[in-house]
This record gives structure tokens, C-alpha cells and sequence, in this order.
């Protein structure tokens, strides 16, 4: 049994609060409206918080994770996603990329997204793979931006940063 198997059943007593902040935050920068792919969603923490915004589609490798989700949810890994190209109006992953192959998931986010679509993605602060990541981000979505969101760092695309009033 996996560890995501393992653990779907109480998930969300364990991280849904963390993620939720990280969420927040996110908001605070962002605006989400129309499809929005949420990658590696998990128990769909997003899809359910976000449908104020928009309609999330949720994927992840863990069946078993989604199936205690809401929405539209697929079983998929983020290296290879099962939709067209420029789907989606925004792409959101919470602590969630470095559990696959890095440069695939960002590639295929970025071909599922509409071009000036929000992609935010946050990354763990103390992943020994974060100068990696940021790399292959700043290579697919610069301009970005980093926020700090305690545990992890925030990279968003800078398109999509919301204009300050």
C-alpha cells in the first residue's frame, strides 16, 4: 500500500488547514476564474475552495486520494496529464511537484494551460530539489514571482499577478 493510500482516509485532518493557507495566500495574488486544473489535488482541498472562482478539475496518481474529493477528478500523474492543449484558464498544484519528474510536469502544465493563463505552484522551502525546481520554472513561466507561504514557497507566473489599485 502506498503512503497516499495509507493516509487518503484522514488527510484532510492532517494537512487540509496547511493547505488552506497556502491557498490563501495564492488568493491574495491571484485571480482564478474559468477552468483550473489543480495537479496532484489530492483529497480536491482546491476544487472545494475554489469553486467560488471557477471549475477545478482535479487530478492525482492516488485513486484512492480523489475518490474522498469532489468535482471532476482524474487519475493522472502530472508528467503526463489527459487533456488537450490550452484546456485550462489557470493551473494551481500545492506541495505537491516534487513528487514527480520536475521538468515533464512543467512542461505538460504549461501545454495544458491557456497562454496567459495564472500558474501557481508552491514547492516545499527545504526540498533539496527547490534551486531545480525554480530553475525549470524561470525557464517555462518567466517572469514569476516567489512568495513566501511558511513551509513552502510560492512561484507564480507574473502574468498573473494581480495588479495593484
Amino acid at each position: 500500500m502506498d503512503y497516499y493510500t495509507a493516509i487518503a482516509e484522514g488527510y484532510n485532518q492532517l494537512h487540509e488547514q496547511e493547505q488552506l493557507a497556502k491557498l490563501n495566500i495564492l488568493l491574495q495574488h491571484v485571480r482564478f476564474s474559468g477552468a483550473i486544473l489543480d495537479v496532484g489535488a489530492g483529497t480536491c482541498v482546491v476544487a472545494r475552495h475554489l469553486s467560488q472562482y471557477a471549475t477545478c478539475i482535479s487530478t492525482d496518481p492516488s485513486e484512492t486520494m480523489l475518490q474522498k474529493g469532489i468535482g471532476e477528478r482524474y487519475v493522472a500523474m502530472a508528467e503526463r496529464l489527459p487533456f488537450a492543449d490550452t484546456t485550462f484558464d489557470g493551473v494551481v498544484s500545492l506541495t505537491a511537484l516534487h513528487h514527480c519528474d520536475i521538468a515533464k510536469a512543467l512542461h505538460e502544465i504549461k501545454r495544458v494551460a491557456k497562454p496567459d493563463a495564472p500558474i501557481a505552484i508552491s514547492f516545499l522551502r527545504h526540498s533539496p530539489q527547490l534551486k531545480i525546481f525554480e530553475e525549470i520554472f524561470k525557464h517555462f513561466f518567466s517572469p514569476y514571482k516567489k512568495i513566501d507561504a511558511n513551509q513552502d514557497i510560492l512561484f507564480i507566473s507574473q502574468q498573473s499577478i494581480k495588479q495593484a489599485k
